[in-house]
């Protein structure tokens, strides 16, 4: 599968375009725009521009309001409820995690569940939000349920994915960004596009079975939690998954576990949903509420630093920390352009004529 070089700002202009053209005010595609090109520019394909095609069949299919009033229908002085009112969570999520932020600049530390929202692309960018104020950031969303229980054949848990953000200060921060199965579902999209099969613990078929097709899913199968199998931990996995859902979900008033929004349109909506929308989590903790600031940091360049030093395995040059890869990855695509496969092309371009924009 062929690939085509895309200038960031040429990617940018045209998706913004795209968020303006559905209804978003200029600060929400701006805002939009930046969350779903960070995947693209961290390396995160699965969760960039080729999404733009996913979130629009939703506003079309009009489980996306484009011109949301978000607002907080609940809070203490370290934490609130934020309702999306069924925003895009690209835009819903950038305003949840800065009422955390803003809550622990007063109380310390400051925790946000959201209901009534939509995917949010990647965690990554949210829980990064808080490093610039020396804080640390956490994020996490339930998401369409995918994903089979261990023992089970049937989807009941989405990918949901956690991410913690933690600064240093001559170091690069540390940002891990996971999901809480073995694959994220986008890197079985990614597979699809290149026709190819995926690697023994990502899904399992319908009756259970280890599976190595990428279009398991579509033939009623499942993603696997983190760890693929019992005997290699899924029941880790399953329960990760099991607290971000309550978390972002069970705790906000979203719809949680089998009754969670599908993102693909085309997917009917679960009946007897018990809340609204999909839900999310965010914490931001400042960190001179337990020591200070510099100390912590300096502490963090030698924790980060030990571990670079740490010897590799044969065959490897080094030991990576979490955000590595997409840090690396963000300076040069940024400089080098972004690569994006000819099948996402083809969509961005039909996106274009069907608004009368030009890629």
């Amino acid at each position: 599968m062929t690939e085509h070089i895309f200038p960031y700002d040429q990617l940018y202009k045209f998706t913004h375009s795209v968020f303006k053209k559905i209804g978003c005010s200029d600060a929400h595609a701006t805002i939009a725009t930046k969350v779903l090109l960070s995947a693209d520019a961290r390396g995160i394909d699965s969760h960039g521009v080729a999404r733009l095609s996913g979130y629009l069949r939703l506003w079309e299919a009009k489980r996306i309001n484009s011109s949301p009033t978000i607002q907080i229908v609940h809070e203490t002085p370290s934490t609130a409820v934020v309702d999306g009112d069924a925003g895009l969570g690209l835009v819903v999520a950038p305003f949840a995690m800065q009422v955390a932020i803003d809550k622990a600049k007063n109380a310390g530390t400051g925790w946000v569940s959201v209901r009534n929202s939509n995917h949010f692309g990647i965690a990554g960018y949210h829980a990064m939000m808080a490093l610039e104020h020396d804080m640390i950031g956490m994020a996490m969303t339930n998401a369409s349920a995918l994903v089979a229980p261990t023992f089970s054949i049937e989807k009941m848990l989405g990918t949901n994915p956690i991410a913690v953000a933690i600064p240093a200060n001559q170091q690069p921060a540390f940002v891990a960004d996971f999901a809480t199965t073995t694959a994220a579902n986008g890197k079985l999209e990614i597979l699809q596009r290149k026709n190819a099969d995926t690697p023994i613990g990502w899904v399992q078929d319908k009756e259970g079975n280890t599976s190595t097709d990428a279009n398991a899913l579509k033939k009623g199968g499942a993603l696997l939690p983190l760890g693929s199998d019992r005997e290699h931990g899924s029941h880790k996995g399953y329960a990760l998954g099991s607290i971000v859902d309550i978390f972002s979900a069970v705790l906000s008033g979203a719809s949680y576990g089998p009754w969670a929004p599908p993102f693909p349109a085309y997917i009917p909506m679960p009946e007897n949903m018990p809340g609204k929308g999909l839900g999310h989590f965010f914490g931001a903790m400042r960190i001179d509420a337990f020591r200070p600031a510099e100390e912590f940091k300096q502490h963090m360049d030698q924790w980060i630093g030990r571990f670079r030093e740490a010897k590799p395995a044969d065959g490897y040059d080094k030991v990576l920390i979490p955000g590595d890869p997409e840090r690396e990855m963000e300076t040069v695509r940024m400089k080098e352009g972004i690569p994006v496969v000819d099948s996402v092309v083809a969509e961005l371009k039909s996106i274009g004529e069907s608004f009368g924009l030009q890629l």
